[in-house]
């Protein structure tokens, strides 16, 4: 299974590496050593530890107004969830506040290893995209 040092877990829950490293250290996610003495996260608790985060976050923080803004097609997050029949799959993956779910093939996932905690990159292509502005609020 996939592990991840300190800073690239923070990097993917979208926190700094101090923040992680207090979870860390208060028992809320739980590390090991590597083979070099590093600390690291086990990619399935990651994971886990993820997709916990997004089901208790309530709203997204408040940013203030915004004055623009276009997401970009690349998400780089944790593989959370696999559900697998004869033919399809749906795999959930956690990108820092962003939950992404594609549906694909199951030989597709069978030949890219796609489980718990692995790292992917969802890249989006969509022939709508809609683009929001908010105007200034007084």
């Amino acid at each position: 299974m996939a592990t991840y040092r300190i800073r690239e877990a923070a990097e993917l829950l979208g926190v700094s590496d101090d923040t992680l490293r207090r979870w860390c250290d208060s028992g809320r996610l739980a590390t090991a050593e590597d083979g070099a003495g590093r600390r690291v996260v086990d990619g399935a608790v990651l994971a886990a530890f993820a997709r916990e985060r997004a089901v208790a976050a309530t709203s997204p923080p408040a940013v203030g107004p915004i004055t623009g803004a276009s997401a970009r097609n690349r998400f780089t997050g944790l593989v959370t969830r696999v559900v697998v029949d004869t033919v399809m799959a749906q795999v959930e993956l956690q990108a820092g506040p962003h939950r992404v779910v594609s549906l694909l093939s199951r030989e597709a996932v069978e030949e890219l290893g796609l489980e718990p905690g692995v790292l992917a990159v969802a890249s989006v292509k969509a022939t709508n995209v809609v683009l929001e502005v908010p105007g200034p609020q007084g």
